[in-house]
């Protein structure tokens, strides 16, 4: 059994608990290493979500625990429920993309707010090929870090 088919019936299987009944659709990820989950069901899309995205970051969490069980090199799943990650994450970023604007009028460095390594991925991927600016965070082993952008010519300051 393939990673992407055990994904979607361990998820499958977890809805049926919960009692939904959606559509679960796999496909691989273009934006990061992995497998790309899509729950399709509006009447479940509140209670799956939870406020600001907790439930689904839990689902997301046991899908990738329940499946590393199954094959411990499974790849990484990203799981969204009626593209709620991924309008969050259009969102994020387009605050990410005026706060670098203000870097490039400046040229004065901004420090972001702490983030979780799948929204530092996201600042990291946006800026990587910018030919203008370029992004840092601290080497620690901290879960919620601070990304700095910064102008290319600049180096970081620890």
């Amino acid at each position: 059994m393939n990673a992407a088919h055990a994904a979607r019936e361990i998820l499958e299987i977890m809805l049926r608990h919960l009692g939904y009944t959606a559509e679960v659709t796999v496909k691989e990820d273009a934006a990061s290493p992995g497998l790309s989950v899509h729950v399709a069901d509006p009447n479940a899309a509140a209670a799956l979500t939870g406020k600001g995205g907790e439930r689904l970051n839990d689902l997301q969490h046991l899908v990738n625990k329940l499946l590393r069980q199954k094959s411990p090199d499974a790849p990484r799943v990203h799981v969204d429920v009626n593209e709620h990650r991924g309008q969050q994450d259009d969102h994020f970023l387009e605050e990410v993309r005026h706060l670098a604007q203000q870097v490039r009028s400046t040229g004065q460095a901004v420090k972001l707010e702490p983030m979780n390594s799948y929204q530092r991925r996201l600042v990291h991927n946006l800026f990587k090929d910018d030919p203008d600016l370029k992004t840092w965070s601290p080497e620690d082993e901290s879960r919620l870090k601070r990304i700095t952008i910064l102008p290319r010519n600049l180096p970081p300051r620890t």
